[in-house]
């Protein structure tokens, strides 16, 4: 069903790769043009019954197709073991991805972050409740970049951007308006970097 894509994503991601011996692109010094190995079919569906979820198909295509982690947008790909967790790099804290994903469009709190009117308990109380894991339920993080995590929310590619006190929306970060299921995301990705590797030849 993704065939085409996928092949065409494969042809993008060795053009970049060939574009940029140097690892310039963003990310690229950490992920440094590889891939972890492909899923099987029986590795995915272990996954999918361990956690209780069942991953999109065009997101099962490139696990089973082009690799499980690694080379792709900001600081690359996670492998689907590690995005389960809360916090990047600290696993220790799950995130609920098999409890329904709470949101349809954007979300955030009114909060002024800067009101010195507020004690300092009540700070802490307000952060521990933004920061909760059900308001990113149902999130699979698949990609960092930097204060933030990409997630997806059955299929379509959503922002975890509470670092920042941006809340959690649809992703629009590479000047997409539409929203975007796994293969069309990382397919932008390898097009406006392909682009902007040109730009500097």
């Amino acid at each position: 069903m993704y065939k085409a894509q996928l092949e065409r994503i494969q042809e993008k991601l060795d053009k970049l790769q060939a574009l940029d011996p140097e690892k310039n692109l963003f990310g690229a010094e950490n992920h440094q043009y590889e891939m972890a190995p492909i899923c099987t079919l029986d590795e995915i569906k272990a996954f999918e019954r361990k956690w209780k979820i069942e991953l999109p198909e065009e997101y099962q295509a490139f696990l089973l197709v082009i690799g499980s982690g690694g080379t792709g947008p900001y600081y690359g790909l996670e492998k689907p073991e590690d995005g389960i967790y809360l916090v990047i790099d600290y696993g220790d804290e799950l995130n609920a991805i098999s409890e329904p994903f709470p949101h349809v469009e954007s979300w955030n709190w009114d909060v002024d972050w800067y009101d010195d009117s507020k004690e300092e308990e009540e700070w802490a109380a307000l952060e521990h409740e933004y920061y909760d894991p059900k308001w990113s339920a149902g999130m699979l993080r698949i990609s960092d970049f930097g204060c933030g995590v990409k997630g997806l929310s059955y299929g379509e590619i959503w922002t975890d951007d509470r670092a920042n006190s941006n809340g959690i929306y649809p992703d629009h970060y590479m000047g997409n308006t539409e929203r975007l299921g796994f293969l069309d995301w990382y397919e932008l990705w390898l097009d406006r970097s392909i682009n902007e590797l040109n730009e500097v030849l």
